[in-house]
């Protein structure tokens, strides 16, 4: 029922700029909490940020702080990740997530949905 598509994953040279989109179906999107979550090859998980379900609170990680944004327009359903000033480091499978918004807050945090990913190559 729940199902997360990732979109705008490319090839983009060191420097450059994406933007990720995730569309959701199958859920109350605007009571969700969203989370954007990459994984680079030969590595774990890492939380790169979140967005509570009235879009009042954006944590991110120290890696991609001032230089990543995340936003939602709880209309459309959809999360997106504006990335700016890429670096090779950020290489990875961009995912997004969904959970039920509660009291315990949008980091640390189960995430019990996600997407399929989208690549995101930075090279030269």
């Amino acid at each position: 029922e729940v199902q997360l598509v990732e979109s705008g994953g490319a090839l983009v040279q060191p420097g450059g700029s994406l933007r990720l989109s995730c569309a959701a179906w199958g859920f109350t999107f605007g009571i969700y909490d969203m989370s954007w979550v990459r994984q680079a090859p030969g590595k774990g998980p890492e939380w790169v940020s979140a967005i509570n379900s009235g879009s009042g609170t954006t944590p991110y990680a120290d890696s991609v702080k001032g230089r990543f944004t995340i936003s939602r327009d709880n209309a459309e359903n959809t999360v997106s990740l504006q990335m700016n000033g890429l670096k090779p480091e950020d290489t990875a499978v961009y995912y997004c997530a969904a959970k039920a918004s509660s009291g315990s807050g949008i980091t640390a945090a189960y995430y019990p949905y996600w997407g399929q990913g989208t690549q995101v190559t930075v090279s030269s």
